[in-house]
């Protein structure tokens, strides 16, 4: 029986248990007379979406979704979109646009929810969602809550504290990953905010310490290899400090060294642009929130050449930055969202992007899907399949199990060496990629080596891809047999190929928001016949 079809079978049991009248009667009891503890929110909220807000419409990442009569499941709501609504993270936008307007408007969506949900909802109450949603209502509640007539109080305090009663019951149980983190963070908070319920935060604690081994890695990074979600991690972390440090009671060790690791892999996978690179579903992120965010953590220290355990190199000579991605694919159940992109690089002149993944959507399940493919990536594929199987539930079947990656630097050089093993299962073929950067970030060269170790049964395509930013022209020369490439701010670059076919085509950039923009990529083409097949390029600046 796998992981999955046993998490499967939990969860319908859990659920018929909690659905039951005998469990919502048990999650009833006396309540307080107020909340003991507030902890501090630095985050901001968008005044200009809290206004939509005041007009029955959410926005979230940019995109904006009508909610007539306040609905909280409005048509059209892919999962993203649910978990945002019923998240109430965007009571931090109400409270941006400030006033009584945005106050009255935060009580009546708050009421309205409770006389909805307020019972146990399999859905609105799953442990991660009640998790953000207790969070936000305790920290938020100076805002929207303390000046509140009694029946207000009265049933927020209720339908708080019984959602509080239910987190501590179903907290870890099939729960992992970012979810985990945030069902503890609310867990924790209402062990600080009701007196006599210390056991949720020590339940809390416990629980984090132990998740913080299997998610927070050693050089910082988070199991998923997801950049977005080191950012995420640190926000609750952050919170979860700043929550303890309010109520006088001692922050753990582990918290302050997660932190502390995460401030250093959050530097080292954002570019010159200060966004960050774009691997394993994350986009280029708010600039403003990452830099808040490195402050609030007051965690200094010089960029780190190498993720090891993560998986990531980054190279920085001169005005160049290249990253790539030499990690193994997350294990089980943190694949959902990786991308199927072993080797893959991003390239950046100064805070200009030149070679960059296609990226993520932030709400479209169908987009988010096509771009977790290899092809997706500046990597190589064959046959035009994934380098790692990605099945219909999300998770990964083949994929990669070795990858082995060494680095040379000399002064003004270096040299990262990698290879992977994803085809090998499919084709026995395995991919070793050597990039070198020379001249002042000037030069970039690149090797792609494919050699299969069983004796190839048939010739298979070879396709390297090297996706443009958006902002970058392009345009073949010399006979289509080179290509040519215009940076925004003038500077002009030659792309050179030894072996293969050269083309240019579509691409699509989804980086920021939920708008696809159009681009471009470079195409390498070779059909291999034999057991070793060997294409060579360079990115060279040009005058």
């Amino acid at each position: 029986m796998t992981l999955k079809l046993i998490s499967d079978i939990r969860h319908k049991a859990t659920a018929a248990a909690y659905g039951t009248a005998f469990y919502q009667w048990t999650l009833g009891g006396s309540l307080p007379e107020r909340l003991a503890v507030i902890p501090p929110d630095p985050w901001p909220g968008d005044a200009a979406n809290g206004r939509m807000m005041c007009h029955d419409v959410f926005t979230f990442q940019g995109e904006q979704l009508p909610s007539p009569g306040g609905d909280f499941e409005p048509s059209g709501a892919t999962p993203a979109w649910l978990a945002h609504i019923h998240s109430f993270e965007w009571l931090r936008d109400l409270r941006a646009l400030g006033g009584d307007t945005g106050r009255r408007q935060a009580r009546a969506m708050v009421m309205a929810w409770i006389d909805r949900y307020g019972m146990w909802h399999e859905n609105a109450w799953r442990p991660d969602l009640t998790g953000r949603r207790v969070a936000m209502w305790i920290a938020l509640h100076d805002f929207f809550a303390a000046s509140a007539d009694d029946v207000f109080q009265t049933n927020y305090l209720t339908v708080l504290l019984r959602q509080a009663r239910h987190l501590s019951r179903a907290v870890p149980g099939t729960l992992g990953g970012m979810g985990l983190l945030h069902a503890l963070r609310g867990l924790a908070y209402a062990g600080l905010a009701f007196e006599g319920r210390e056991q949720w935060l020590e339940q809390s604690l416990t629980l984090l310490a132990h998740e913080t081994k299997k998610q927070i890695l050693s050089d910082g990074g988070h199991v998923s290899r997801n950049p977005a979600q080191v950012l995420e991690a640190m926000r609750l972390y952050i919170d979860l400090r700043s929550a303890l440090q309010a109520a006088q009671y001692p922050v753990p060790e582990f918290i302050q060294h997660a932190i502390d690791r995460m401030a250093q892999a959050m530097r080292f996978l954002r570019t010159a642009d200060r966004g960050f690179a774009l691997f394993n579903g994350a986009q280029e992120g708010d600039r403003t929130l990452m830099d808040m965010v490195q402050m609030i953590a007051n965690a200094h220290g010089r960029v780190l050449r190498s993720l090891p355990e993560t998986g990531y190199e980054r190279l920085s000579i001169g005005r160049s930055l290249l990253i790539v991605d030499t990690g193994r694919a997350p294990v089980w159940p943190h694949d959902e969202q990786a991308h199927a992109a072993p080797l893959a690089f991003e390239f950046s002149y100064g805070k200009e992007r030149i070679f960059t993944n296609c990226g993520t959507h932030p709400t479209d399940p169908h987009w988010q899907d096509a771009l977790r493919g290899t092809a997706a990536h500046n990597t190589a594929g064959i046959d035009h399949k994934n380098a790692c199987e990605i099945r219909k539930d999300g998770h990964f079947g083949r994929r990669t199990r070795n990858v082995v990656v060494t680095r040379e630097d000399v002064q003004g050089a270096g040299l990262i060496d990698s290879v992977h093993d994803g085809y090998v299962p499919m084709s026995g073929i395995s991919h070793r990629r050597r990039l070198y950067l020379s001249d002042q970030g000037h030069d970039l060269r690149g090797e792609e080596t494919l050699t299969c170790s069983v004796g190839l049964s048939k010739a298979v395509d070879v396709t390297l891809r090297f996706h443009l930013h958006p902002r970058v022209l392009v345009s073949l020369v010399r006979g289509k047999k080179d290509a040519l490439l215009r940076l925004p701010g003038g500077s002009g670059w030659r792309f050179t190929p030894a072996g293969g076919l050269l083309s240019l085509e579509n691409s699509v950039y989804l980086g920021e928001g939920g708008r696809p923009r159009k681009t471009k990529q470079i195409v390498l083409s070779a059909s291999m016949d034999r057991d070793l097949c060997q294409l060579k390029w360079a990115l060279q600046r040009e005058g």
